[in-house]
């Protein structure tokens, strides 16, 4: 836990904070009323960056010191401006149940015969000590071939992270072109269908 942040007592409107380089944000807690603050946009962009799931160390504006993670991040979709920060504190004693990204890694020898890669699942949950936490789970799609898939199942975890997420859930598909004209070209019964829901 290296990257310490101070938030502040949120006062003022919202648009006027994140014009000075303050985000809005709320700290929960199980064993703490809710706090609401602001935090500084530089500080969480460099921390987000290097690390999304990272624990960071935060001075609430009581001046109390809590281990928390980014619960959640709320972003301007078209300029991607930062608007809300949701901070979870927790327990470094406690098991965390949490998500956390999958890396794939390689270029699958499906997509060089032409399929086309289809990412199903981006994050897994799992648990494990605060302290454990990894950065993000990776794996290697070089092998994958046309009409295969890879599953939670197949992820290879530090000993210390159990896996919540159900193990048959796909991660990854490489698909033929066929089926991904199916998959995007309705089929006549559902196109007659369509015609008489508009007749």
């Amino acid at each position: 836990m290296t990257t310490t942040i101070l938030l502040s007592e949120r006062s003022g409107p919202v648009k006027k904070l994140r014009a000075e380089g303050h985000i809005p944000a709320v700290v929960y807690s199980s064993r703490m009323d809710s706090e609401h603050v602001t935090v500084p946009e530089k500080e969480i962009r460099a921390s987000l960056k290097r690390n999304p799931r990272a624990i960071l160390n935060v001075t609430l504006p009581s001046k109390t010191k809590q281990p928390v993670i980014v619960h959640q991040v709320q972003k301007d979709c078209l300029t991607g401006q930062l608007l809300h920060i949701d901070f979870l504190q927790i327990n470094m004693k406690e098991q965390l149940d949490t998500s956390i990204a999958v890396h794939f890694t390689g270029e699958a020898k499906g997509t060089k015969e032409g399929g086309i890669l289809q990412i199903e699942t981006h994050e897994v949950m799992i648990r494990c000590m605060p302290n454990k936490l990894p950065k993000h789970l990776a794996i290697d799609i070089s092998k994958l071939n046309i009409g295969e898939h890879i599953t939670i199942a197949d992820l290879k975890v530090p000993k210390h992270v159990e896996v919540l997420s159900d193990p048959e859930t796909i991660l990854v598909t490489i698909l033929g072109m066929q089926k991904l004209v199916d998959a995007v070209e309705p089929t006549a019964e559902q196109a007659d269908e369509a015609a008489l829901s508009k007749a």
